[in-house]
């Protein structure tokens, strides 16, 4: 009778390892987000001295490519967490 279930002890780790996948997913975005904040703090700093500002103005492109990134994370975590089936336990 057991053996029957859809739900075994596999399919509830499996469910264990979705949650795992999900808080990979959002280190990977708070570590973007801490990026961004280091590029655009260092870029503001910079641009205090004029010799650096084409630095700084570097460092402004890479935070704005890095804003793209973010929801790019986004829609992969989403994606990715959708293929992983869904759980019979509550039928």
């Amino acid at each position: 009778m057991d053996e029957d279930r859809t739900d075994n002890p596999l399919t509830l780790k499996f469910g264990n390892e979705e949650l795992v996948i999900r808080r990979r997913y959002e280190l990977i975005s708070i570590i973007n987000d801490f990026f961004i904040a280091i590029w655009f703090l260092v870029g503001s700093i910079l641009f205090l001295f004029p010799e650096h500002e084409k630095a700084a103005v570097w460092l402004f492109i890479i935070g704005s490519f890095q804003f793209l990134v973010r929801p790019t994370i986004r829609l992969i975590s989403h994606i990715h967490i959708q293929r992983i089936p869904a759980s019979n336990w509550e039928s």
